[in-house]
């Protein structure tokens, strides 16, 4: 059966590296962002950091819409017999990388072609502003375990 939907496990590995905020707070590389890594409300508008506090379950919520552009990104762009596991390693490398990362990214080729490194394809994402950050470096060896799992 094709996968479509992350899973709560997914979303729990989401929540796990995305961390909590009910205020807004300037993310590494200086992006506004609340909840759970959440950089535009559903209704499109940026977050700013003179916005108001949100609650875990509103946060929960943004991060749910926020994760369906990535799922419709693996969907189209994946092969069709990837697992759960597979499915929601790479929502989650979606949405904290952005989906055109994942198109245009070695990972998708491995992934696809069922060939070469998976774990050193997700692990090449670990920096940002050209820094390697060891958050970075856990979540995607995270990704890449729940991948190969």
């Amino acid at each position: 059966m094709k996968i479509t939907t992350l899973s709560d496990a997914g979303v729990n590995l989401i929540k796990q590296f995305e961390g909590y905020s009910a205020t807004p707070y300037a993310d590494p590389v200086n992006i506004p962002t609340i909840g759970y890594g959440t950089i535009r409300y559903p209704d499109g508008r940026k977050v700013s950091l003179s916005d108001e506090p949100i609650t875990e379950q509103t946060a929960i919520e943004y991060l749910r819409h926020d994760a369906h552009s990535a799922e419709l990104a693996v969907d189209s762009l994946c092969r069709d017999d990837i697992t759960q596991n597979q499915f929601d390693a790479l929502v989650s490398f979606a949405y904290n990388c952005g989906n055109n990362a994942l198109k245009t990214s070695t990972l998708l080729k491995r992934v696809n072609s069922g060939t070469g490194d998976i774990r050193a394809a997700f692990v090449m994402w670990n920096k940002a502003d050209g820094k390697v950050l060891r958050g970075l470096t856990i979540r995607r060896n995270k990704e890449a375990d729940l991948y190969l799992s």
